[in-house]
């Protein structure tokens, strides 16, 4: 990647667990070619760390926003983060935290 890499931490709040909406955040990082994972917090709400172009990053806010048709996404906080090396290439699945 030629770009520089920048990370942002998304928290998705609503019905967003049991609805598909991990495989969907997987879905879309890899069409975007955003690096990182996503997963489930206990309290409810969906956790996403990716990394990426500002573009794409900010394509990706937008379809976590919407989310996939059974989910209905109540909040979006997104912050700032740094690049974790360990995930350039890949965006997974992760266990719920």
């Amino acid at each position: 990647m030629n770009q520089e890499l920048h990370a942002r931490r998304f928290f998705v709040t609503g019905r967003v667990q049991g609805v598909g909406y991990r495989g969907f955040v997987e879905h879309v990082a890899g069409k975007l070619g955003l690096h990182g994972y996503v997963r489930n917090c206990r309290d409810g709400r969906v956790e996403v760390f990716a990394m990426g172009t500002p573009e794409r990053l900010g394509q990706l806010r937008i379809a976590l926003e919407r989310g996939p048709m059974m989910s209905d996404v109540a909040g979006l906080n997104e912050e700032p983060d740094v690049v974790d090396t360990r995930y350039v290439g890949i965006f997974t699945i992760e266990m719920t935290i």
